[in-house]
């Protein structure tokens, strides 16, 4: 039964999204004398206390270490105060640099119930490749710049899809596992970086001029819950709804050959 109605949602994969729209034009560039924005996001002020949420679920594949709740990685600090996962970008900028975005957050990977990476990016008119490692029925739902629901009944079957519109995507999972969750940008132009374990983050080969950067962290407070058929157990379910992302802007004066500096600051505030 199960493996009629995984065949039956596979043949269902949406050929598109629903919208389509037309990115900035950005145009490449030969960028001599690039100059370089660094800096950190830092915590300040008391560490909120972060939801949980019990893994009711195929408990063999989403919870091998039998910790019994799932942390919904919304808000990930380092012991030394540094911010993970935060999503640093160039404002508007019309040209510059080819896009290199990491490919490894070009690939998502649904592992032990969760996604691999938590923070994903695609250049505008990418494809983002998928699969899923676990040996359950997954299905990606996208909401925002793309609109996709996709079921994954099999282990290691790569989906493509093109992101053509640029913005941020948020992804759940409609297959019953609702403490699943990331997010996506689709980025204009090249100059979009994460923020690693310790809050860094590194933009380089930028053009001399003045800037606007921005800092983008995803909300991490569930705001209320949303409820949801689960297909396969006939069941309604409760998904949460988290609060608005956190969005800081600074301007920032960019040198030839020069490193420039830029710190955030983020609290529960």
């Amino acid at each position: 039964m199960y493996k009629a109605l995984a065949l039956a949602l596979f043949s269902l994969i949406l050929a598109g999204p629903i919208e389509r729209a037309s990115a900035q034009n950005y145009q490449v560039i030969s960028v001599s004398d690039g100059g370089t924005i660094s800096g950190t996001v830092k915590w300040t002020g008391p560490r909120p206390h972060l939801t949980r949420l019990p893994i009711t679920k195929d408990p063999q594949i989403c919870d091998p270490d039998s910790e019994k709740s799932r942390d919904l990685e919304r808000l990930i600090i380092s012991p030394q105060g540094g911010v993970a996962n935060t999503v640093v970008y160039i404002k508007e900028i019309s040209r510059g640099k080819d896009f290199d975005l990491p490919p490894a957050r070009r690939f998502l990977d649904q592992k032990h119930c969760r996604y691999e990476p938590h923070i994903l990016l695609v250049p505008a008119n990418g494809t983002l490749d998928m699969k899923s490692s676990d040996a359950t029925l997954h299905t990606i739902h996208m909401e925002g710049a793309a609109t996709y629901n996709l079921p994954f009944p099999f282990p290691n079957q790569v989906i493509s899809r093109t992101m053509p519109s640029p913005g941020v995507v948020n992804l759940k999972c409609n297959g019953g596992h609702v403490w699943m969750n990331a997010e996506l940008f689709v980025a204009r132009h090249p100059y979009y970086t994460v923020t690693d374990a310790e809050g860094k983050f590194e933009l380089t080969n930028v053009p001399a001029g003045q800037y606007v950067l921005v800092a983008w962290h995803e909300g991490w407070e569930v705001a209320k819950q949303e409820s949801m058929f689960d297909v396969l157990t006939e069941k309604r379910v409760e998904r949460p709804i988290f609060s608005d992302p956190r969005i800081m802007e600074k301007s920032v004066s960019v040198g030839a050959s020069a490193n420039a500096v830029v710190d955030f600051l983020l609290s529960d505030k």
